[in-house]
C-alpha cells in the first residue's frame, strides 16, 4: 500500500519543471520560512507568548532529536530511492527514513503552537488561523517530501503522528504540573 501511494505522488516528479521547483521548495526550504514566521509571530508579543514559544520548541526538539532517533535506532528503514528506481529530485544520504524527522519536528512545533493559541485566545480567529496555517504548511511539506522521493508516505504519517502526540504530551504535562 505504501508503495502504491508513493508511486501515485512521485509519478508527477520530473514531468513539469515548475511543479518540480514547487516540490523542492516545499520539501527543502519551506521549513525555514515556517521557523521565521514562528519566530516573528512570537517575538512580536514575547511577553504574552513566551510560554507557547518554549512549549513549541520543547515539543519539536523532543519529537525530532529524541523520539525519532530512538525509533530509527530500532527500525532503520531505508529511504525509497535506496532500493527502487524513482524520480528523485533531491540529493539525500541513505540515512534511515522512518519516521520523518521533518514531519515530527514541524508537526510538533505547529501542534504545540496551535494548542497554546487555542487556550490563550479561545474566541480569537487570529490564533486559530495561525495554528491552522502552520498545520496546513506541515501537510504541504510532508507531501512534498514524498513527491521529491526522499520519504515513504508512512514515514511522514508516522512523523506527523509522533509530532502531534509529542506536542499533546508536552501540553498535557505542562498544564498538569506547571499550572501555566
Amino acid at each position: 500500500m505504501d508503495w502504491l501511494i508513493f508511486q501515485k505522488i512521485n509519478q508527477w516528479a520530473g514531468q513539469w519543471p515548475s511543479l518540480d521547483l514547487l516540490g523542492v521548495f516545499f520539501a527543502q526550504s519551506w521549513g525555514y520560512f515556517l521557523i521565521l514566521f514562528f519566530l516573528l509571530f512570537l517575538l512580536i508579543n514575547w511577553r504574552k507568548h513566551w510560554w507557547g514559544f518554549l512549549q513549541s520548541l520543547l515539543s519539536a526538539f523532543l519529537a525530532r532529536f529524541v523520539f525519532v532517533e530512538i525509533i530509527r535506532y530500532f527500525w532503520p528503514r531505508p529511504r525509497p530511492f535506496v532500493k527502487n528506481q524513482i524520480h528523485l529530485l533531491l540529493e539525500k544520504t541513505d540515512q534511515a527514513a522512518f519516521p520523518s524527522g521533518h514531519a515530527a519536528f514541524y508537526f510538533a512545533l505547529s501542534t504545540a503552537l496551535f494548542l497554546f493559541l487555542r487556550k490563550k485566545y479561545p474566541t480569537s480567529k487570529l490564533g486559530w488561523c495561525v495554528g491552522i496555517f502552520f498545520l496546513i504548511s506541515c501537510c504541504l511539506m510532508s507531501v512534498a517530501r514524498v513527491f521529491v522521493g526522499v520519504h515513504w508516505p508512512s514515514d511522514v504519517l508516522a512523523g506527523a503522528l509522533l509530532g502531534i502526540l509529542t506536542a499533546w504530551l508536552v501540553d498535557f504535562f505542562s498544564t498538569k504540573f506547571l499550572k501555566k
